[in-house]
Parts: structure tokens; C-alpha cells; sequence
């Protein structure tokens, strides 16, 4: 075997150029899997970082019921919408959440000193906090005090500290939200964006005071999270089980797990990501076209070579595996450089745009690489059997 992997490296350094220049297409075919993939695989770590990064192992109840399975609003309302006695029932009987808060959401205008910025409005209780991973910076957050007396206090988002105050301190300044008048007590931590939303441009008041302000008595969802990843199961069944006992059984209402949202999210970038291996591959496709068409003019060219080594001994095995080994060679080497450059490139994008979301994982260099090699064996194939075929009489009087 050494002896035809020396043969098929000095046939390639006689021909260098034209060595080169096969390889060329198997370098951009190897570069475009490895950074297309790279991009679809970077997509689904992006978004787990950005689902992930608002709370872990969350459960979040909407009323409505809908059976398929998914995230987003049911499709039609509940006559029996989620109150407060549902969030005491979880609070009570519930052994595998480690935490409750309702939510209400509205928007509402933001008015402070003749400057108006239209934003989100959620009453929330204090549990939001800690279950959202969304702490303040300053002051404090909504507080039991202030739902159990419908205080009209409120946690202010940076954007909207930015946009409304500018250099001012907030603190204790009363601005008007909606139609009603709250007291700043606290200013939220920098959290910027997250799938497209801008975390920081929101305002947080205390449950009952939003269901004042929206004069509703009921609550747009209410959200939980499970002790652990593996609770989750369970605590969704739990949760469904107490919240069904309240209804007499009836399922007026839809349970929606983290885990869920990034299933659906894994299957959307799983397919991206193998539509664009499939994009990918056509370039090593044709790069493989390349070496097979190469391969064949080496054979007609070195035809009288085959038969002098025929003459001397060598078998058809030993031809078949020199030419087979050059195609490989070709290939593998441009996976090689083609898999070294996407590397290269990845890691700058990284480091100077780390707002694009592409990585390299061992696997993706593993099919980039494994696809190389693959190409270089079938694309070698046909024209190495062609040479081991050829008479040796008729391959030494070859002109």
C-alpha cells in the first residue's frame, strides 16, 4: 500500500497546476458545507441562547384550548379565563413548580413631562422576576405589598428610561400610563433584544393594578417553571390535573413547556440546516465532476505508462489503487484546506461579527471532511477501473 500511495503522489507532483486546480473545486465545495451548515447550526444555538436566556424550564397557561401542539395563542377563547384563584390552587397544591406569576398584558403610553413613548404594559407579581430572569438595576421590583393594595407603582425598562427621562433620575418621579398615574420605584437591568424584541422597552406594574387599568378581571396568561428539566414532564401534568379539578374536568385552557418552543424551533432550523447541506453539496458535487473528468484524461494520457507497469509486473489491483489513491488524494487534501478555511473564517466572524449566528461543531467538520473523501472515492472510481481494464499489449503500442 505505501508503494501506491508514493506512486499517486509523484503523479500528482507531475502535473502540480493541474493537481491544483481539481482540488479548487473540492476546497469550495468542502468551504461552502462547512459555512452554510455552520450558519444553520449557529441559528439553532442562537435561538436556544435567546429562549433559554428568559427564564429555564418554563411552563406558561393561556386560556383557550387547542389540541395540537406548538406554542402561540389557541385558537379560539376560553369561557372560563384564568383568575386568581387558579394561581392560589397552583401555589397550594402544585409540589413541582418553583414559582407562579399571572400576567396581564396591554399597551399603553408613557407620558412624563411632555415626552410619549408607546410601549408594552405587564402586571406582573414579584415571582416574574426571578422566573423571567429579569432583575432591576435600581429601586425595586413589584413587591407583594403592592398587589395585595393594587399600588399603582411601576418598573421602568431602560428604553423607555432613555427615551422618556434622558439623564434625569426616575426614582420617584409619577408618570402617566394609559389613563392612570404611577410612581417609578425601580429601573430594570440592560437586557436589550431577544428574537427580535426589545426587552428593555417595557413597563412592569403590579398585577391588580393592570387589571385596573385595563378594567379586565381575568389574566392574559399565567407562567410557572419546573424545579428541573427533568420535573418538567410531571409538572405540566401536575398543573393540567389541578387546573382541570377547578373546571369539573373541563380543559379550558393550554399548557405550553419551554421544551416545547424549542422543539419547534430545533425542527425549523433542522430543516434550514439540511436545506442548506443540500445547497452545499452541489458544489461538491461538481468539484467530484471535476476530478472524475481529470482522472479519465490522466488515464488516456498515461496509457503507455499502465502498459510499461503491466509489462513489469504490476497487477490490476496495484493500477486500480494508484489512480483510485491520486482521486482520493485530489480530494481529501482540497477537504482539507476547503474544511481549514471555513474554520478560519468562522472564527473571525465570531470574534469581529459576533452578531451572526454560525458556528463549528465537531460533527459538521466531521460530514464536511467525510463528504471530501466520500467524493474523491466515487468520482475515482470509474477512471481507475478504466485503466486496470486496459490490454497491455494495446497500452504499449499507444501513441
Amino acid at each position: 500500500m505505501f508503494e501506491h500511495v508514493l506512486s499517486a503522489i509523484l503523479a500528482l507532483q507531475a502535473n502540480k497546476i493541474r493537481a491544483a486546480l481539481t482540488m479548487l473545486g473540492v476546497v469550495i465545495g468542502v468551504l461552502a458545507v462547512t459555512l452554510l451548515v455552520g450558519v444553520g447550526d449557529g441559528a439553532r444555538i442562537y435561538l436556544d441562547q435567546q429562549i433559554s436566556g428568559l427564564g429555564t424550564n418554563l411552563i406558561t397557561i393561556v386560556p383557550g384550548r387547542r389540541e395540537t401542539r406548538g406554542f402561540g395563542p389557541p385558537a379560539a377563547n376560553s369561557a372560563k379565563p384564568l383568575v386568581m384563584e387558579d394561581v392560589r390552587a397552583l401555589e397550594r397544591h402544585a409540589s413541582l413548580l418553583r414559582g407562579v406569576t399571572p400576567i396581564v398584558m396591554g399597551g399603553g403610553a408613557v407620558r412624563f413631562s411632555g415626552r410619549t413613548r408607546d410601549t408594552m404594559v405587564l402586571g406582573v407579581a414579584p415571582s416574574f422576576s426571578d422566573l423571567r430572569n429579569m432583575h432591576v438595576d435600581r429601586g425595586v421590583f413589584v413587591r407583594d405589598e403592592d398587589v395585595d393594595a393594587r399600588r399603582r407603582v411601576c418598573v421602568l425598562g431602560r428604553t423607555i428610561v432613555r427615551e422618556i427621562f434622558g439623564d434625569e433620575n426616575p426614582l420617584g418621579q409619577s408618570v402617566r400610563i394609559a389613563d392612570g398615574r404611577f410612581r417609578v420605584v425601580g429601573v430594570m437591568e440592560d437586557k436589550g433584544r431577544s428574537l427580535g424584541f426589545d426587552l428593555d422597552d417595557l413597563v412592569f406594574v403590579p398585577v391588580t393594578a393592570a387589571m385596573d387599568l385595563f378594567s379586565q378581571d381575568f389574566f392574559t396568561q399565567i407562567v410557572t417553571a419546573a424545579r428541573s428539566k427533568n420535573d418538567a414532564p410531571a409538572a405540566a401534568e401536575e398543573i393540567e390535573e389541578i387546573l382541570a379539578r377547578r373546571r369539573n374536568g373541563e380543559k379550558t385552557f393550554t399548557i405550553q413547556s419551554q421544551d416545547d418552543l424549542l422543539k419547534t424551533f430545533g425542527a425549523l432550523t433542522g430543516v434550514m440546516t439540511l436545506m442548506l447541506l443540500a445547497i452545499a453539496s452541489i458544489s461538491l458535487v461538481v468539484g467530484g465532476i471535476g476530478i472524475m473528468n481529470i482522472m479519465l484524461v490522466s488515464v488516456r494520457e498515461r496509457t503507455r505508462e499502465i502498459g510499461v507497469r503491466r509489462a513489469v509486473g504490476a497487477t490490476k489491483s496495484d493500477i486500480l489503487w494508484q489512480f483510485l489513491l491520486e482521486s482520493v488524494m485530489i480530494s481529501s487534501v482540497g477537504g482539507g484546506i476547503g474544511l481549514a478555511t471555513g474554520g478560519g473564517i468562522v472564527l473571525l466572524l465570531n470574534h469581529y461579527a459576533p452578531s451572526v449566528p454560525v458556528a463549528l461543531s465537531a460533527w459538521i467538520a466531521a460530514v464536511a471532511f467525510g463528504s471530501s473523501f466520500v467524493v474523491g472515492v466515487l468520482s475515482g472510481v470509474v477512471p481507475a477501473r478504466r485503466a486496470a481494464e486496459l490490454d497491455p499489449v494495446e497500452a504499449l503500442r499507444y501513441e
